[in-house]
């Protein structure tokens, strides 16, 4: 399994309850995250072409508004088998440094 960037991560992280268009997910991260991972629409639409390519998600629907399409994404079963086992690499990478921490009494 290859390492995810923190973008993909709160994607994927993004996408596990619903399907959401590009605002939707940019809005989910940047709450799930407390406001620290900020997502540039251009970074957005290249992450989810890269995860469409991986097949990580996939466009469930579009639609038009005001005239413009609107492209709703869902985490597929191969996105939530990464997304997983990304979240289980950072707990055990968290759990290393907080066990240290304890152990110095810090």
């Amino acid at each position: 399994m290859v390492k995810m960037t923190e973008a993909t991560y709160f994607i994927l992280v993004a996408l596990l309850r619903e399907p959401l268009h590009g605002y939707g997910i940019i809005k989910r991260a940047g709450e799930q995250s407390s406001g620290e991972v900020r997502l540039p629409v251009g970074t957005l639409y290249s992450a989810l072409d890269r995860l469409s390519e991986t097949g990580w998600v996939r466009v469930e629907r579009e639609e038009i508004v005001n005239g413009r399409p609107r492209r709703y994404f869902r985490i597929t079963d191969e996105g939530m088998t990464a997304v997983r086992a990304e979240a289980a690499r950072l707990q055990r990478a968290a759990s290393l440094v907080t066990g240290q921490i304890a152990v110095m009494g810090a």
